[in-house]
C-alpha cells in the first residue's frame, strides 16, 4: 500500500509546473525522512501525511504559490507560520525550492509530531477541537 500511495503522491508531484514540481518532491522527501511513521496519502485532492489517522501535514499547490500546512501549527509557537482558516492550522508558502529552509521544516515536523489537536474526531464533537496528551 506504501508504494501505491508514494506513487500517487510522486504523481502530484510530477503534474506541477518545474519551480513547483522542486518544491513539491522537496517538501515530500523531508516529510518522510521527519515522519516515517506516518501514513500518507492523497486526501481532498493534496498530499497529506497522518498519524493515527490524525492530519498532521500537507502540502497543496495555490494559484501562486505551494501551501505547506501543519492543521495544528497555531500551537508551535512559530512565527514563520501564518494562521490558517478557524481552527488551529498554520502555513507557510513557497514560489521556490530555495525557500525552504531544512533546519525549520526538521523543528516544525517534530512539532506537528509532539502537538496535536484532535482533527479525526472533530466531526464527532459537532465541530470542537480537543488537544491530544
Amino acid at each position: 500500500m506504501k508504494s501505491t500511495t508514494q506513487a500517487s503522491i510522486r504523481a502530484y508531484n510530477e503534474s506541477q509546473a518545474e519551480a513547483d514540481r522542486e518544491i513539491c518532491g522537496r517538501l515530500e522527501k523531508e516529510i518522510s525522512k521527519n515522519l516515517p511513521e506516518a501514513e500518507s496519502k492523497i486526501w481532498h485532492a493534496h498530499p497529506v501525511w497522518f498519524l493515527d489517522g490524525n492530519p498532521i501535514v500537507g502540502y497543496s499547490k495555490l494559484k501562486d504559490s505551494v501551501r505547506l500546512l501543519f492543521w495544528s501549527g497555531q500551537s508551535f509557537d512559530e512565527p514563520a507560520l501564518q494562521n490558517e482558516g478557524k481552527f488551529k492550522a498554520a502555513e507557510v508558502r513557497y514560489t521556490s525550492a530555495g525557500q525552504i529552509n531544512s533546519d525549520d521544516l526538521k523543528r516544525w515536523l517534530k512539532k506537528a509530531k509532539d502537538i496535536q489537536w484532535d482533527y479525526k474526531n472533530i466531526v464527532k464533537r459537532k465541530g470542537v477541537l480537543e488537544r491530544l496528551p
